[in-house]
């Protein structure tokens, strides 16, 4: 029996990440939702942009992270930007304790999505970017486009 392709849709994006990081590992990690959350990141109504993933305690913890509250939630919504935990692998969450601990490195959200009707979000490891970095990526992305469209015609 064939597979069905994963559809490639994102619920939510963090396009900057990687242009202010250069990220060297991912991971794919749960979020500990309650059940009006959950709607509200189906309907696209998050935001990861401005959040970071710090370890406490042994877990791994989504902080700053804005999930809208669902309009018909009432007396059931939470707050937020409230810290959520990640669930991951207690080996996962080792090596990025380990990788948190190194000067310059930090735990990024990349990308959230829906996998077999639960809420996924791809963390990297990244290590900042300097000036110089961000403007080889510039140029090697304008590079590569004009290669592109030579190619084409």
């Amino acid at each position: 029996m064939a597979k069905k392709k994963q559809n490639e849709q994102y619920l939510a994006q963090n396009r900057k990440a990687r242009f202010n990081y250069t990220i060297s590992e991912t991971f794919e990690a749960g979020i500990s939702l309650t059940g009006t959350e959950i709607k509200s990141v189906r309907a696209s109504q998050i935001t990861i942009s401005d959040g970071f993933i710090t370890i406490h305690d042994g877990n791994a913890l989504l902080t700053n992270v804005h999930i809208a509250s669902y309009a018909q939630g009432n007396q059931f919504n939470v707050d937020p930007l409230r810290t959520r935990q990640l669930l991951l692998h207690k080996r996962e969450i080792a090596t990025l304790a380990k990788a948190a601990q190194e000067q310059g490195v930090t735990i990024v959200p990349l990308k959230v999505y829906m996998k077999h009707g639960f809420a996924k979000i791809l963390i990297g490891i990244g290590r900042g970017k300097k000036k110089y970095d961000k403007r080889t990526d510039i140029k090697k992305r304008d590079q590569d486009r004009e290669l592109a469209r030579r190619f084409k015609n």
